[in-house]
């Protein structure tokens, strides 16, 4: 029940401006004028990093950590000030009194370490999506916060969006009737003719060039198994590393699940199911289809969720007329008497167009979002819960990441398009055993946790 309670919490409280906030720090609460500023850490400093820092630098930038400097160059020139780190470990113990909150924008593997070391210190967490790299990861994340009373924030930056209340309130105003199917797809990893965002469906590489005399590769691989350094991983293509990254799911769901699990008041699934092109262990597959399926939840009846990546899409919705297109982007809901469709990330519009004429736009009933970072921040300070603090984001990432463990068990045990049933209390798989092997992930010596 903590998400629905902190998702009303929000709701009411959304926009609401105080004179005084309390923080957390080193064990202790201590007041802070609106006006004061926090000291927040960057762990990452490069890509995806970087952007977050740059949306919170109103704030004092106290330190940077990224274990590569060509990438970190541009944030390090940017803020002088900030004390250079290459291991968040040594960052956050020789700086702890002076940390107020931490930023983690680092490749996937490195989310639960980085996040729970500066959770059992006390600071506020903002943490990239997906939130983690493995289920027990993500629930353990999720239960660290919540007893150290955190503010926290996961990279999700759409939730704050105009297009994720509009869907709720579409469904608040039951515009297409009691809604049975959801589907969500992405062209990631591949574009087909336009390129591509990493690659996946390949194997390990053979060779073995010298390290970048700018990279530390050690603290880079981090708890990832041993292997030695190549290009192929990095800066930006370990997404599709099963050591590394999360594949298209772990990239894009967290993202688009996010109006649906809110419109829809969706919790874990009942089952998951998997099916995909040909992979190896060392990649995720080139595409793939996964079915969630979900109980009825109040009034609402049972759901069955398809997301679809590398290009692929939905069957064409007998809703649409001659010349609307789905998108290569987008979801899609099915109700009892209408369809709704966001294609590639546009605004929500209900089919057939004849419907969407008379229907027009729901009644304006959510309050608007400050902005993503911005709720963060306010949370930190004492305001009310970010709109994806760990309590909304967490349990939304162990439903994500339920499907990548459908693509693994299929590989190992040749599955052919059966459903595993979850028991997300017990967190374990009920009809299956050997896929309960996959919701954690061992960690290189040195790592453990």
């Amino acid at each position: 029940m903590m998400p629905a309670i902190n998702r009303r919490r929000f709701l009411r409280t959304a926009g609401s401006a105080a004179a005084t906030f309390t923080i957390l720090q080193s064990g202790s609460a201590r007041t802070y004028a609106a006006n004061e500023k926090l000291n927040i850490a960057s762990i990452g400093a490069g890509g995806r990093a970087a952007g977050d820092i740059q949306s919170v630098a109103s704030e004092n930038i106290v330190a940077l950590c990224d274990v590569d400097a060509t990438r970190a160059a541009g944030m390090f020139q940017r803020f002088p000030q900030a004390t250079r780190f290459h291991d968040y470990r040594q960052m956050l113990e020789k700086m702890d009194s002076q940390i107020d909150a931490v930023i983690v924008g680092t490749p996937d593997h490195h989310h639960f370490h980085a996040s729970m070391a500066a959770i059992q210190r006390g600071k506020h967490v903002y943490c990239e999506k997906p939130l983690t790299h493995s289920v027990w990861e993500a629930r353990e994340l999720t239960n660290a916060a919540r007893r150290a009373g955190v503010a926290t924030q996961m990279g999700n930056q759409a939730q704050a969006s105009e297009q994720t209340r509009v869907i709720q309130e579409y469904v608040l105003d039951n515009a297409i009737g009691q809604i049975r199917e959801a589907h969500i797809w992405t062209d990631r990893p591949s574009r087909g003719l336009f390129g591509e965002y990493w690659p996946q469906g390949v194997n390990r590489p053979t060779d073995q060039p010298s390290v970048p005399n700018t990279l530390k590769w050690d603290l880079w691989l981090g708890p990832a198994p041993e292997r030695p350094y190549h290009s192929a991983y990095l800066p930006f293509k370990w997404r599709g590393w099963w050591d590394f990254g999360t594949g298209a799911l772990g990239d894009i769901a967290c993202h688009y699940f996010d109006p649906v699990f809110r419109a829809l008041r969706l919790g874990a699934p009942s089952s998951v199911e998997a099916s995909s092109t040909r992979v190896n262990q060392e990649t995720f597959p080139v595409g793939s289809m996964i079915t969630y399926r979900f109980p009825a939840r109040d009034q609402m009846a049972p759901l069955k969720l398809v997301w679809y990546d590398g290009g692929l899409r939905p069957p064409r919705p007998a809703a649409l007329e001659p010349g609307d297109v789905i998108g290569t982007n987008g979801l899609l809901l099915v109700g009892d008497d209408d369809a709704v469709l966001m294609s590639d990330w546009n605004r929500w519009k209900i089919y057939p167009q004849a419907r969407a004429q008379q229907y027009g736009q729901p009644p304006k009933r959510l309050p608007r979002s400050a902005g993503h970072h911005a709720e963060w921040l306010a949370a930190c300070k004492g305001g009310p819960p970010a709109g994806s603090n760990f309590d909304w984001a967490g349990p939304m990432t162990e439903t994500v990441l339920l499907g990548n463990v459908a693509l693994r068990s299929q590989l190992r045990d040749d599955l052919t398009r059966m459903a595993l049933n979850w028991d997300a209390q017990n967190l374990k798989f009920t009809n299956h055993p050997p896929a309960n092997e996959y919701l954690r992930r061992a960690y290189r010596a040195g790592w453990e946790i």
